[in-house]
């Protein structure tokens, strides 16, 4: 089976070319995405030992190379093979790209990962960011990786139109790719490799604040989704219930109010939804039911308990939140081009 180390370079060293040779030796076809480095830097992808090498004219970022990289194998690449991503500033050991290819091959519906263990002398902003980012998974699709930041990671050929159809064009391509998967079920499996930093990390163009930003993009706005309609459900249920001094109704009206913009939130502006919105519309409704019912017994229980109704408003969807959230992102909102990509087990064996 016919190996790739697909590798998205932008204004490399002469790493890369010592890089590349040690993966033809070990038997990949390495596949090198210029991603806009600029004519001082040629030298550096013609020396290498790359089949193909692609280019952008300009800086796109890490997503949009490696969809790049993936689209040509989609229609070059002659089934079936095993395609490891590999960065190319020097962190990752042929050795350990191996292995990562090795547990590919052997698990076709798996997207396998090459997890370091953080030892020794890591740079701090790169722990800070992975701590975050795995608490980030592991809140907005259940899942818990070790390393979420690792840019190792082996699949077979069944996968490729599936990561072509993951949003993201920089660095949030990698989170949203394992935000995905998580969501879909799939399974992750992690291969421990050894951490390589050089000193400084020179060759890394993550840039903290602003693609931090990127990978928290979807759980910021569903949060302030979230806040929106809470905020119109919380009003409404003050004013209808300060005119009419019907607690259960007050709390249906503003119910249904809310609920419906939230839907329409999450739908285009959180998660990205395209196509028919029926299923979506019909399991979020049996969910609004639901948790309308729940509401409204628990407000009213707590107000004829002696508390004051907006009081056990604020109460009650602060408890029930963390219970929409978990079955939104479950059942849902799973983006209907990334569920008809991925394929059928059997397709994969």
């Amino acid at each position: 089976m016919k190996r790739y180390a697909l590798i998205p370079a932008y204004q490399p060293d002469e790493t890369l070319v010592g890089f590349t040779r040690e993966l033809e030796h070990a038997g990949f076809e390495v596949l090198l995405v210029d991603d806009g480095s600029g004519l001082e830097y040629r030298d550096f992808f013609n020396a290498s030992s790359a089949c193909c090498v692609l280019r952008h004219e300009e800086n796109r970022g890490k997503g949009a190379a490696l969809k790049t990289g993936l689209a040509w194998l989609r229609d070059h690449a002659q089934r079936p093979y095993v395609v490891v991503t590999a960065d190319a500033d020097g962190q990752h050991l042929p050795s350990d790209i191996l292995e990562v290819a090795d547990e590919a091959q052997l698990h076709p519906d798996s997207l396998i990962l090459g997890e370091r263990g953080f030892q020794g002398q890591v740079p701090l902003r790169s722990r800070l960011g992975n701590g975050f980012s795995r608490l980030l998974l592991r809140l907005c699709a259940g899942a818990w990786v070790q390393d979420t930041q690792t840019g190792l990671r082996g699949f077979r050929e069944g996968l490729v139109d599936w990561l072509l159809s993951v949003n993201g064009e920089r660095y949030e391509y990698e989170m949203n790719v394992l935000l995905s998967a998580a969501r879909q079920q799939m399974s992750l499996r992690s291969v421990p490799i050894q951490t390589v930093y050089q000193p400084g990390n020179p060759t890394s163009h993550f840039r903290a604040l602003r693609d931090s930003g990127r990978i928290l993009g979807q759980a910021l706005r569903f949060s302030a989704a979230s806040l929106t309609s809470f905020g119109v459900d919380f009003g409404l249920f003050c004013i209808f219930s300060r005119l009419t001094g019907l607690i259960a109704a007050s709390n249906v009206a503003a119910r249904l109010f809310s609920a419906a913009l939230n839907f329409t939130l999450n739908r285009h502006l959180v998660f990205g939804v395209q196509g028919s919105a029926a299923v979506q519309a019909r399991r979020y409704a049996l969910l609004a039911v639901t948790l309308l019912l729940s509401s409204t017994f628990l407000v009213k229980a707590l107000t004829l308990g002696g508390l004051y109704p907006p009081a056990a408003k604020l109460v009650t969807e602060l408890g029930l939140f963390l219970c929409s959230y978990t079955i939104q992102r479950r059942f849902i909102f799973q983006p209907q081009e990334q569920r008809r990509a991925l394929p059928k087990k059997e397709e994969l064996l």
